[in-house]
This record gives C-alpha cells, structure tokens and sequence, in this order.
C-alpha cells in the first residue's frame, strides 16, 4: 500500500528538543523500555527514547561484549561519542540484564556529564511487585528532584498522569482501529513511535486526528507482528508493497506498551498500576503462558493467521519464550515464521522473501 494524502506530518525528535528547551525543560534519553513518563514531565524532563540510534560501534564495543543487542551497544556508541550533548540524563530501565549492564558501564567506567539514572520494575504483577515498583517509584522522584530542582505537588504529578493515561488510551484505540485506518505499515508506524518523543498532549492530537479518518477495513493479508522494535523500518515498507498488513501488534516499543490506567487515587500507586497492568512481556518477565494466550488472542481479535517474529539478534528475554509462542500459535492455525537481525543495519533480501513466502500462504 502507497501513502495516503492522511499521511501524518510529524515534527522530529531534534524539532521537539528545542521547542522544549527553549521553554527552559530539560531532556532525558530513556532507554527500552518500561518506565514512567508521567514522573519525568512533572519534574520538566522530556523523555526521548533511545532505540538504537545509527552510531559508530567501535567505541561501544571497548565495553560491551560483541554478542550484546544492538540496541544497547548503539546506544552506548551514540552516548560515548559525544553526539548526546543535548541530553540533560539517561534514564536506563532494567529491561534485561544488557541494559542493566549499560547503567554498570556508565556510572562505574565510562560516566557521561549528565547524570545516568537506573530504574528497576519489578518481574511479574504480584501485589510484592505492586509495592515494589512504588517504592522505586518515589526514590526516582526523589533523585529526579535533586537532578532538577524541581519538587512536584501531588496535583502536579496528577496532572501529569492524567495526559500521559490520555495519551496511552489513544495509543490502544489507533492499535485497535488498525485495519481500518487509511496509512500504511510504515506511515502508521511512524505515527505510533512518536509516542517515543512526543509530549503525551501532543502525541493525542496527532492520534485523535488520524482516528478520526477511520473508515472500512483496508485489503490486504492481515498479519501479526512481534519482538522488540520494527527495525529496520525498510521492513515495513516491503510489508506495504507485497500487501501485507500488520493488525496485531506485540512490538515491546509500541503494542506492549498499551498500558491501562491505574485505579489508585495515590500518583505513585497509580503509576505503578499502570505500568505492571499493561500486555504480557518478556521484559518484565511475563510467564511463557501469559505470553502465549495473549498472541493467541491478539491473532483472533484480529483475524491474523500469519505471524512474524522479528527479533533483535541477540536478545535473550524474546529468545526464551519464542519455541512456546510459534506452537502455541500452531495450535490455533497460525503460522509463523521467526527473524533475527540487527536494527540499525539494513534489511536482509532473505527477510524479504521469507515475509513474502508467508504472505504467499493466504493469498
């Protein structure tokens, strides 16, 4: 499918830092991938997302084994290469243990000049990890204020969780409304990672509008897709011209993070309602069953009967669930096919014509 005239004219991620900066707020790089967004407005930090930025790797690999995902080695690459002068912290959640060894390698070895900050989310959704995951919570405030200055009313932090469930809600009615929305893979995909960069307000706005397009279901071979990230993007737009169309979504950058809002009425409980509430993931260590029902389900709402597992190479957490995933959904009558490769370099033809060789089986 070709670009529609409601294609989303979005502003950038350097665009979006200096209107922030020039209202005097500062920014942080936030690495994959759970975190709370709601606390770092409050404070007047502008989370911008690192998901492997294209960087030299040689500086990263004097640190880093080189079986290390991308993700982070690019990450490191981008941070020790001094392209992150803009950058006022790092904020590294503890998705896995390379990323957990990135804060190690940061704040013992290689310190930048802005603060690194790690924030640890508890593994499973028990009530243990409920309070867990708040007293974390307020210990990243409290660092967050001495970064800043700044010391939000509880008001405040309200406030701020009411845009971000804003924005998290949109984010779940454009996943939901897919198959009827008139973009492609890759224009739809560009408008979904904008939560990565965009302020939570503007981010619905831009959801609202494209929303409101919404007409019949588009023709083409519905497909689910899942891993860490969609990178290389060219695989979206082969996906668009052999007409395939991703309605199932369980990308940890944008499907798994279709959080509900929480129910509390205390912000940090809240917080942490909404983060530990949100789809079944590998990264926060999620069981094998929970995974599993949830794609099965994800594959019927949406009439997917193909699947494609696109996965970071050397990604652990994705790699331990993946042989119970594909029979999981074998059973149900959907097949799959899994890819391993690097983000940030370019699409393998063999991807290409193992994606079409699949889309081939519906037509």
């Amino acid at each position: 499918m070709s670009p529609t005239a409601d294609r989303p004219s979005l502003p950038g991620r350097a665009e979006i830092i200096r209107e922030h900066r020039a209202h005097g707020g500062k920014v942080a790089a936030v690495f994959p991938i759970h975190y709370p967004r709601a606390l770092l407005r409050a404070h007047g930090v502008l989370p911008v997302e690192m998901w492997g930025p294209p960087s030299d790797m040689a500086i990263a690999d004097q640190h880093l084994q080189a079986y290390t995902c991308n993700v982070v080695r690019s990450g490191l690459a981008f941070i020790l290469g001094q392209k992150a002068g803009e950058l006022d912290l790092f904020v590294i959640p503890h998705c896995c243990d390379s990323a957990q060894g990135l804060a190690s390698v940061l704040i013992d070895f290689a310190p930048p000049s802005a603060p690194v900050v790690p924030f640890y989310l508890p593994r499973g959704d028990a009530q243990a990890s409920l309070e867990f995951a708040e007293r974390e919570l307020e210990k990243l405030a409290r660092r967050l204020s001495e970064i800043t200055g700044a010391t939000p009313s509880e008001a405040e932090l309200s406030q701020a969780i009411a845009r971000e469930e804003e924005a998290d809600a949109a984010l779940g009615e454009l996943l939901g409304a897919r198959a009827k929305l008139p973009l492609s893979n890759a224009d739809f995909y560009r408008l979904v990672r904008s939560r990565e960069y965009l302020p939570a307000e503007r981010f619905t706005g831009e959801a609202r509008r494209a929303l409101a397009a919404k007409g019949e279901p588009q023709k083409a071979v519905p497909v689910m897709f899942s891993g860490i990230v969609p990178e290389p993007r060219a695989v979206l737009e082969e996906l668009d011209r052999l007409g395939g169309r991703i309605v199932a979504d369980d990308f940890a950058c944008t499907g798994r993070r279709a959080y509900p809002a929480g129910s509390s009425q205390q912000p940090m409980r809240r917080l942490a309602e909404s983060l530990l509430g949100g789809p079944p993931d590998s990264t926060r260590g999620s069981t094998v069953d929970a995974r599993a029902a949830h794609l099965v389900r994800l594959a019927k709402s949406t009439g997917a009967r193909l699947a494609v597992f696109f996965h970071v190479k050397f990604c652990e957490p994705e790699q331990f669930y993946l042989p119970a995933l594909r029979k999981a959904l074998e059973a149900e009558g959907v097949r799959s096919i899994a890819i391993e490769l690097h983000p940030n370099e370019p699409l393998p033809h063999q991807a290409v014509t193992r994606i079409e060789a699949l889309l081939e089986t519906e037509a």
